[in-house]
């Protein structure tokens, strides 16, 4: 049965940042998501807060925007809902950590949330889905057709590589260093119907594999198609799921900025005639293992011929192109931050410098805890 695609007019903006719930004193994972959520959602008819939600475990909860049309209405919507959700976690002496991946916690440790659906996921997908204590930001833009989201997603899939470096903040599992910038990566693509998506030529072949995979037992509903970019049809939205969780909202509306810039770009060039750039498969698998291994440090192949080009030089000429959108889209200040993250570092190199300079894994999850507090106090406000 063929999906349709419910067409936003404009690149509208909606973010989902999944947050861990950690003790404040000892700085592990705690699970207690689900007495949160009660107290959040008592004063709803459904009981249930309608920004804040579940995620698999109970020491995950995530955080929704509504329909935005700047990165600065999101980045206030977050800094709100996670405000709410700090009062309540506060007296509990329970804190919240925006990191890919725990620094220490161990996932059979971990209890999971309630529900039917959580439980056929494990049932059926097992071991990969038991040790899923990963936190991640998916950004949705809006897109006026099905034919541009795959288009815009075909694009787009060569430009992940930028989002997860500059987004990679999970170097450590399970109290060891990885020697990734990012192996929440590595940890998710363990899971089926995931990573980057396969080339498609337009909205229907899009709908043929959804049909095959559902015919075939391996998906229910589009919401089990979890690659790194993604249609969303019931939102009208291209679906960016590559970037870590970040530790702070100016990382976020960073990330938002180039995400809403790139799908307006994509746009720009096909009411224009022109035809988007399709990135090669081996060229796009092999940029992304970079991103992940070595982040902003990574070198990026940039053709057939094997020649590479630093990823920070790739993203500054980026920003500069996208500069004109980013006026239209009034967020010339937040993708400028990308920019600043390029400068000070991304989480994982922070979380690498606090170690290297004497800490421990407990302070790298009160560093965070303190990054994401002090931008709640200041509305959601860029600290530099």
């Amino acid at each position: 049965m063929a999906l349709d695609f419910n067409s936003s007019p404009i690149a509208s903006l909606g973010i989902e940042l999944e947050l861990g719930l950690v003790d404040v004193e000892k700085g592990g994972l705690v699970c207690e998501a689900s007495v949160i959520l009660d107290e959040l959602g008592s004063p709803f008819p459904d009981g249930e807060h309608p920004r804040i939600k579940h995620e698999l475990f109970e020491s995950t909860v995530e955080v929704i925007t509504g329909v935005c049309t700047t990165v600065r209405e999101a980045r206030e919507d977050l800094a709100g809902s996670i405000g709410e959700l700090q009062a309540a976690c506060s007296p509990r002496g329970i804190g919240l950590i925006g990191l890919g991946l725990h620094p220490f916690s161990n996932w059979h440790e971990l209890t999971r949330s309630p529900g039917e659906r959580y439980e056929q996921l494990v049932e059926r997908i097992a071991w990969p889905a038991r040790r899923l204590m990963t936190h991640g930001m998916h950004i949705h833009v809006g897109v006026r057709s099905g034919e541009k989201a795959i288009a815009t997603v075909n694009t787009l899939s060569g430009y992940l590589p930028i989002f997860l470096a500059l987004s990679a903040s999970s170097p450590h599992w399970h109290g060891q260093d990885t020697g990734l910038a990012s192996a929440r990566t590595k940890v998710f693509e363990a899971m089926p119907t995931t990573g980057l998506p396969p080339y498609l030529a337009n909205w229907a072949e899009f709908n043929s594999f959804l049909d095959t995979l559902i015919a075939a037992g391996s998906i229910e509903t589009v919401r089990e198609v979890w690659w790194d970019i993604r249609p969303h049809p019931g939102f009208g939205t291209v679906e960016l799921r590559m970037c870590d969780a970040t530790p702070t909202l100016r990382e976020a509306g960073a990330m938002a900025a180039l995400a809403q810039c790139l799908v307006q770009w994509c746009d720009d060039v096909i009411e224009s005639g022109e035809r988007l750039p399709v990135p090669r498969e081996w060229v796009r698998r092999e940029n992304k293992w970079r991103a992940a291994r070595y982040g902003i440090d990574a070198d990026l192949v940039i053709d057939d011929a094997g020649s590479t080009r630093a990823l920070r030089e790739v993203t500054v000429d980026l920003i500069a192109d996208l500069l004109p959108i980013a006026q239209r889209l009034d967020c010339v200040d937040d993708l400028r931050e990308v920019l600043a993250i390029l400068d000070h570092g991304a989480s994982y190199q922070r979380q690498r410098v606090l170690l290297a300079t004497g800490g421990n894994l407990e302070d790298i999850v009160a560093a965070a805890r303190e990054e994401l507090l002090a931008e709640i106090d200041g509305g959601g406000q860029s600290s530099r």
